[in-house]
C-alpha cells in the first residue's frame, strides 16, 4: 500500500515508550523489552495502520506482540491507532511494541532465544511477475528464515485475497517442512479460527466480492 509521506511520524515514534528504533540490537533479547516477561511473544509482518495488531494486542493482554513495518507513515498511524484502541478500553499499552525493520532481513533482528511462538502474515504483496516471488513474505526462502526464530511448533497464520499467492504458499509452506493444520478458499464463510479480525484490505476485498484465503501452519 502507498501512503503519502507523513512529517509527524518520525518524530512521534522516536517519542513512543512502545517504538524500538534499532532493532538490530534486541536480537536474542526482545522478551526483556516487556513488562510481562512470562508471556508468549507472537509478531505481525508488516503491520500496516495497525487496524489489525490494535485489536488484537488489547484484546489479550497475556501475549506480547511485536509489528514490524518498513514505511514511517504506516507505523506512525499504527502508533496513532494502538493509543486510540487502548484508550477506548482504558489500558495502558504495555504487551505491544513497533518497529522499522525490512523483513527481508527479518533474521537480522530476530533470533532462536526470542521463541516467537506465532507469527501472522496478512495480505502482503502477492509480487506477481516471476522473477520477483523470490520477495513474497511466504516464499521457501523467506520461511526457512523464520525457522531460526519461530519456536518449536510455532505457528504461522497467512491471509491474502490473492488465489496465485495461496497455491504457491501452500507448496511453499510444505517444502519448508510446516504443516498445514488448517486451510480455506473462503475464511468469512469457513473459519478455520476464533475472532477473525478485519484488515482493511479485507473488508475492501470482500466488499468488492473477492473470496478471502487463509490457512494455519505449524512449525514440525
Amino acid at each position: 500500500m502507498r501512503i503519502r509521506f507523513k512529517a509527524w511520524a518520525r518524530p512521534e515514534l522516536e517519542a513512543s515508550e512502545f517504538y524500538r528504533d534499532e532493532p538490530e540490537k534486541l536480537k536474542d533479547k526482545w522478551i526483556n523489552e516487556f513488562r510481562n516477561k512470562e508471556n508468549p511473544i507472537h509478531l505481525e509482518l508488516g503491520c500496516g495502520k495497525g487496524q489489525f495488531i490494535s485489536q488484537l494486542a488489547v484484546q489479550n493482554p497475556n501475549i506480547n506482540y511485536i509489528a514490524i513495518d518498513l514505511v514511517d507513515a504506516m507505523l506512525g498511524l499504527a502508533k496513532r491507532n494502538i493509543e486510540q484502541k487502548y484508550f477506548e478500553e482504558n489500558k495502558k499499552i504495555d504487551n505491544i511494541l513497533l518497529t522499522r525493520f525490512d523483513i527481508e532481513r527479518i533474521n537480522l533482528i530476530l533470533g532462536e532465544k526470542d521463541k516467537i511462538k506465532r507469527i501472522y502474515i496478512n495480505f502482503c504483496n502477492p509480487w506477481p511477475k516471476g522473477k520477483h516471488r523470490k520477495k513474497r513474505l511466504t516464499h521457501t526462502r523467506q520461511l526457512e528464515k523464520y525457522k531460526e526464530f519461530l519456536s518449536e511448533s510455532g505457528e504461522i497464520y497467512f491471509k491474502t485475497d490473492d488465489d496465485d499467492l495461496f497455491r504457491s504458499s501452500i507448496e511453499y509452506f510444505e517444502e519448508s517442512n510446516f504443516e498445514i493444520l488448517n486451510k480455506t478458499y473462503d475464511l468469512h464463510a469457513e473459519p478455520i479460527w476464533k475472532n477473525n479480525i478485519e484488515t482493511e484490505h479485507e473488508k475492501m476485498f470482500s466488499e468488492q466480492g473477492i473470496k478471502i484465503k487463509a490457512l494455519i501452519a505449524r512449525r514440525k
